[in-house]
């Protein structure tokens, strides 16, 4: 913990096919990996339905209850944790992003479902009741997929996972997906790549715009028209995420985090956390110990 949060990479855990995906009844793997009920993230995309139990999970900072029917998703990077109350059960499915997009044509589809959208609130859903037996169905059909030998038993399972995506976001009547991304969504999902690589280093849009090869008037207006938010705060949130993600590991002090972050001293880096998050960091540290 003295490095930050554990980081895991999907080859740490068995496989299920092969390398790439793990598909598990999620009773089972949350007794397999106790290490994993504490902070973590993962290197790779995670799903979870859960079809009985009770407790709480907490996904980036945000606090949500375990329940009958709730199914989340989750992208690579993004810190959770899990708290159960009663004996839990369902279905997960860890897998890389090459493993899944190894058989489309567009590199990108993923990003057309708005669950696997970081900051969209709909990353965890209470699934309708009539819709959770076909769900059921699908993830009980992947796992029998994992016994079968037959040609093209892989792209079969890939089929199901995209069966239950297109399921999940119709019985929410969530975002039709976007076959074609305009220049604009395709402008605004390399700045947040960007975002991730730099986030450190380049605190400004103009230096992103930059990268881009268009102006920061651009880069401006393309996520307030997406987004709602300025590029700047878009920024300045993947900042505060970092900070939070850092603070709560005990070992790090605050001046560590701050150095870790590039301040240039650690009472700019407080003065900047309480402006975003109206708590100084100790605060924070203390509520989320």
């Amino acid at each position: 913990m003295k490095k930050g949060i554990p980081v895991y990479d999907i080859n740490t855990f068995g496989a299920y096919k092969n390398e790439g995906i793990i598909v598990s009844r999620f009773g089972h793997y949350a007794k397999q990996y106790q290490h994993l009920h504490s902070p973590h993230r993962h290197s790779f995309y995670h799903m979870v339905y859960f079809t009985k139990g009770s407790g709480t999970q907490t996904i980036d900072f945000k606090h949500y209850p375990v329940l009958h029917g709730l199914i989340y998703f989750m992208t690579p990077g993004q810190v959770h944790s899990w708290s159960f109350t009663d004996e839990v059960d369902g279905y997960l499915i860890n897998f890389s992003e090459a493993h899944f997009n190894s058989f489309l044509f567009d590199p990108l589809y993923l990003q057309n479902f708005v669950f696997f959208d970081e900051q969209s609130a709909d990353g965890v859903c209470l699934l309708p009741e009539d819709s959770r037996g076909k769900i059921n169905e699908l993830f009980e059909d992947i796992l029998k997929e994992g016994e079968n030998t037959d040609l093209y038993s892989a792209d079969m399972v890939r089929i199901l996972m995209l069966k239950i995506f297109i399921r999940v976001a119709r019985a929410l009547n969530l975002k039709h997906p976007v076959h074609q991304l305009s220049y604009n969504q395709t402008l605004l999902y390399s700045f947040k790549k960007l975002i991730e690589t730099h986030f450190v280093e380049f605190r400004f849009p103009k230096q992103y715009a930059a990268l881009l090869h268009i102006t920061p008037n651009h880069l401006n207006a393309a996520t307030n028209d997406h987004l709602g938010i300025s590029a700047g705060q878009l920024i300045r949130d993947r900042v505060i995420l970092e900070a939070k993600r850092l603070l709560i590991n005990m070992e790090l002090s605050i001046a560590a985090v701050s150095d870790k972050l590039a301040f240039n001293d650690q009472s700019y880096f407080v003065k900047f956390f309480k402006k975003n998050v109206g708590v100084t960091p100790d605060k924070f540290r203390k509520q989320n110990r």
